[in-house]
């Protein structure tokens, strides 16, 4: 057995393979965000929802038994199960699909950066994480880039709608929770099993609202091509996502993993920008990448200092 003073320090392993299942479910995250902007159009938003979680509780019924050696779920389990969909599916599904609904996806971008400061806060607030230097400088960046991107908004571009922008404020709230309560979760459940019962939490939330907009729904007039992207939008957005970021979220500290959020607005805002036309400054560039460096600066290797 090693004696202590041959113990690896706690920083020495880099979870690489973490952060990028961490910024690959953000990625995935935003992407869906900004087509959602062609869904909407297609679905009612309660009937989209709805959809979105039967398709997922399909793909995933493999996943909802417990695991060989996994313990029984406890009380205070499920209730943060319930608590991670009530905020991280259903409400966060409402507020931005609503919220795209009433304006961009580029828009949806902007206020989406303002994830990492959000969880950054939630986390120190709820799990009582020390923020390190670095990561408070990464999450300066990521922020920053909202004031240059509504700078440049208010000087050339369309103004979005007021009640769009709230919700998906709404939902930058929303995900930040969805972030702080999956770090309490996974010291418990694994990941694919957190996945599979928060979307049926998601499910059973949505039914009723999603069965009364069914009933006056032509489902004959929508086009294959809409169906594919609503399956890829399901499987993504419930199964995928939230399986790579349990995954990584396991090994990383919340407020660290917040700053990969800003992946979410990148995304979004390139989905909009190649996909549906909208209009892309040098100075929204200027913003993101200054999201970008707040992921450099949250990932650079620390000193003991950081620790």
């Amino acid at each position: 057995m090693a004696s202590a003073s041959e113990a690896p320090p706690a920083h020495a392993h880099l979870p690489w393979v973490s952060y990028g299942c961490l910024a690959a479910s953000m990625a995935l995250v935003g992407s869906y965000v900004g087509l959602s902007k062609w869904l909407v159009l297609i679905f009612p938003v309660f009937l989209l929802a709805w959809l979105r979680f039967g398709i997922a509780a399909v793909a995933m019924a493999g996943w909802v038994r417990r695991a060989p050696g996994e313990a029984p779920l406890s009380r205070h389990d499920r209730g943060l199960l319930f608590l991670e969909s009530f905020f991280g599916n259903f409400l966060f599904s409402v507020c931005m699909l609503f919220g795209v609904a009433l304006t961009s996806a580029l828009a949806a971008g902007v206020i989406m950066a303002a994830l990492p400061g959000v969880v950054a806060l939630l986390s120190w607030l709820f799990l009582r994480e020390r923020i390190a230097p670095r990561v408070l400088a990464g999450i300066a960046c990521a922020v920053g880039g909202i004031a240059l991107v509504s700078a440049s908004k208010a000087a050339g571009d369309a103004p979005g709608s007021l009640w769009g922008n709230l919700l998906l404020l709404g939902a930058v709230t929303c995900e930040a929770s969805y972030v702080v309560i999956g770090k309490k979760l996974t010291g418990q459940v694994s990941p694919k099993r957190i996945s599979a019962l928060i979307n049926l939490w998601g499910l059973a939330l949505v039914t009723p609202f999603g069965l009364w907009q069914a009933l006056s729904f032509d489902f004959g007039a929508v086009a294959l091509s809409h169906w594919w992207l609503l399956l890829f939008y399901s499987l993504a957005a419930s199964m995928v996502t939230v399986w790579l970021w349990m995954t990584g979220l396991k090994h990383v500290p919340a407020a660290s993993a917040g700053v990969f959020t800003v992946m979410l607005p990148v995304s979004a805002a390139a989905v909009g920008v190649l996909f549906l036309g909208e209009r892309f400054s040098t100075a929204q560039a200027a913003a993101f990448a200054l999201a970008l460096a707040g992921v450099v600066l949250a990932t650079w290797p620390g000193t003991r200092r950081d620790g």
